[in-house]
């Protein structure tokens, strides 16, 4: 992961503006940067969304394609993700050095989603044990800036939500064939429910407190934090502690009030926004590229 080398006065700084409860960019413990979220940006996908905090910037596409259901979940579709860290987002990602990251934040993916109420996964089977859909979720680092967890997860909650599946038709001849159709219609689509999906809060350990949406420089000056994935309703589905400090019970437990609190004002910003810019429809201006 992208780091930065900073003097002793200079997180001797930071954390005396942690402990006043006033960051260096001048918010509070609890905020996050301006968010930048705009769907539909990559026209040969069927759904994609590229999000923006700070410095960060993250490009998702869904993918959605035919396949056999596993043996173990007959009755139900999947989801495959796959991690490309750009060499451009940081030098440490030149060569295979991205490689290590993008396994990690592939492993931390598959833990969250890995459940039925993250994604309604038997609305995305056609027949059991024979077709379902398989949604192949790629996400691209294109600038890595610090609090990459829950860029990536708004990215991928804003993408699912603008993923637009065919509506599939299964037609049975006289000798009970089964037959597969496709809506050749683009508004013949199913759309899925992002209401359970979750977003990654990280919240870094810096001196007594912790923050979310740490920067770079702040990430520099935290030993320990905990991620924690919430979903709409508030319900936490997945927690995992990082770094090489400990945490004590207590501020563990303090840590995941904060992620859940912050994480219900998280996801009711992001589904206003997204809620907003599809009701313009075609009036709105379309910044994305590859099209």
């Amino acid at each position: 992961m992208a780091s930065v080398v900073l003097s002793e006065a200079e997180k001797v700084y930071i954390l005396h503006g942690v402990q006043d409860d006033l960051r260096t960019d001048g918010r509070g413990c609890e905020d996050y940067r301006v968010i930048e979220v705009e769907t539909d940006v990559v026209s040969n996908t069927t759904g994609s969304a590229r999000v923006k905090i700070g410095h960060t910037d993250v490009l998702v596409g869904v993918k959605a394609e035919m396949g056999t259901p596993k043996l173990d979940r007959p009755g139900e579709g999947y989801v495959e993700f796959f991690v490309d860290c750009s060499a451009n987002a940081t030098p440490e990602f030149e060569g295979r050095g991205g490689e290590e990251l993008g396994t990690e934040i592939s492993n931390m993916l598959y833990k969250i989603f890995d459940n039925q109420s993250s994604v309604d996964l038997e609305s995305l089977c056609i027949l059991p044990r024979e077709h379902c859909w398989v949604l192949y979720i790629d996400v691209l680092l294109l600038e890595c800036g610090g609090n990459l967890f829950d860029t990536i997860t708004i990215c991928i909650k804003a993408a699912l939500f603008n993923t637009r599946i065919p509506k599939v038709n299964v037609l049975e001849d006289d000798e009970g064939a089964k037959e597969i159709e496709l809506s050749d219609d683009p508004y013949d689509c199913m759309r899925l429910n992002v209401e359970g999906v979750p977003c990654i809060v990280t919240l870094n350990k810096i001196g007594h407190r912790h923050v979310v949406d740490a920067t770079l420089q702040e990430e520099a000056c935290s030993l320990a934090s905990v991620l924690v994935a919430v979903n709409m309703k508030g319900t936490l589905t997945c927690m995992r502690k990082m770094g090489k400090g400990s945490l004590d019970p207590e501020s563990i437990f303090e840590m995941i009030g904060t992620g859940k609190r912050v994480a219900k004002s998280l996801h009711v910003s992001l589904q206003s926004v997204l809620n907003q810019e599809e009701s313009m429809g075609k009036k709105r201006q379309k910044i994305g590229f590859l099209r």
